[in-house]
């Protein structure tokens, strides 16, 4: 099997996948239809990646049993249905919430870990760039639905109800068809890599200091992402809308970029420097977020930063563990998922009682520099697995 035509397979994948990035542009038009606060309408977000990254831990194990394929076309199949069931939200916003929320979560969790540990496989001495390139479309197809869920909404003057039911039919043919692509190089079908003890994994300080890391990144991504159509200071819907189209344009570009760059540095160094990166821009968000030029800017770096994290974790497990154990190991890693998916609630919540999003991004801005003052502690950073 050609592994290009594997790799556009793994990108269309993602593309899809990566819809719930697009979330913020639905907050409002939903809280205007149901009256839900800003922190209740994060919910489905919240829920997506609490299920996202538990279902990862279970198909990280599945994945060598059920084989890429099967386990793939299942993640879409379960995409797709949780997209169709948020669509009858105008019964109940629970449904909304499970949909989108749980039962998406738990198909991405299933299909998610397939492109990135089936393209490591194809392409060994490219870890970095092929992960990023694989994954970049989970940024990219975000940027791709908000700009077809804003067409539906504000020019065709559609419910976001109307958004779900037609993006949910849409991912179910195409994720479930990508995932028929999915296959194992030739001769390594039969091979099954015997698991890792679970406490050489999740046993070690090396594990817990990537995982500190990793959820400082993401917590900081997600914040910014499901709140930046409203992080603008008297900001319109039109400059909201494009700046979560900018997002993640440069989410998916900064992933290819993070990961290009991996191949050729150390691991703690391009940690530190994604952490410090991004921190830097969260603490200047009160110069920045004056005008609709300042939020698109905004956007642009935050995404970009936010593009590495999801890159370098991943090219880190395959580095130091090995490609044979990815979808166990990463999967463990990407539970971090978990708590950093509670930032989205905590700035939206901030937002209803504060009135304003900077102590939010402020407060994310002080732990990524507390995480990257972790990463630099001497230590157990080495090629050699712990």
């Amino acid at each position: 099997m050609n592994r290009y035509l594997i790799l556009a397979a793994a990108v269309i994948m993602q593309m899809c996948l990566g819809a719930t990035y697009s979330w913020s542009i639905y907050v409002q038009p939903l809280r205007a239809l149901t009256g839900v606060l800003q922190g209740t309408a994060q919910l489905p977000f919240t829920l997506f990646y609490f299920a996202f990254p538990a279902t990862m831990v279970l198909a990280g194990s599945f994945l060598p049993r059920l084989g890429p394929r099967r386990c793939a076309m299942l993640g879409g199949v379960l995409f797709g249905s949780g997209w169709l069931l948020a669509a009858l939200g105008p019964l109940h916003f629970a449904f909304t919430a499970l949909g989108i929320g749980l039962l998406a979560g738990v198909g991405a969790g299933f299909a998610y870990i397939v492109p990135i540990a089936t393209c490591i496989r194809w392409f060994p001495a490219h870890k970095g760039l092929v992960t990023g390139i694989a994954v970049a479309g989970f940024g990219g197809g975000a940027a791709v639905v908000s700009q077809i869920g804003g067409v539906m909404m504000h020019r065709l003057g559609l419910t976001p109800y109307a958004v779900f039911a037609t993006c949910g039919a849409g991912f179910m043919v195409l994720v479930t068809a990508a995932g028929a692509c999915m296959a194992n190089p030739p001769g390594t079908e039969a091979e099954r890599p015997r698991p890792l003890p679970l406490k050489r994994i999740i046993g070690t300080p090396f594990f817990w200091r990537l995982y500190a890391a990793m959820g400082a990144g993401l917590a900081a991504g997600f914040a910014v992402n499901a709140n930046l159509k409203d992080l603008q200071t008297g900001g319109g819907a039109a400059a909201g809308v494009a700046a979560v189209a900018l997002f993640a344009l440069a989410n998916a570009a900064g992933r290819v970029g993070w990961g290009w760059q991996f191949d050729r540095r150390t691991t703690d160094g391009m940690i530190r420097a994604n952490l410090l990166a991004q921190a830097g821009i969260l603490l200047a968000a009160p110069l920045i977020l004056d005008t609709a030029a300042g939020l698109w800017a905004f956007a642009i770096l935050t995404g970009l930063n936010y593009g590495g994290v999801l890159v370098i974790y991943a090219s880190t497990t395959a580095r130091i563990w090995g490609a044979d154990h990815v979808g166990q190991i990463y999967g463990w890693l990407f539970s971090a998922n978990i708590p950093a998916a509670l930032a989205p609630l905590a700035a939206g919540y901030t937002y209803d009682y504060a009135g304003s999003f900077f102590p939010a991004l402020a407060g994310l801005g002080l732990i990524m520099l507390a995480a990257a003052l972790l990463t630099a502690r001497r230590g157990d950073w080495s090629d050699e697995a712990p």
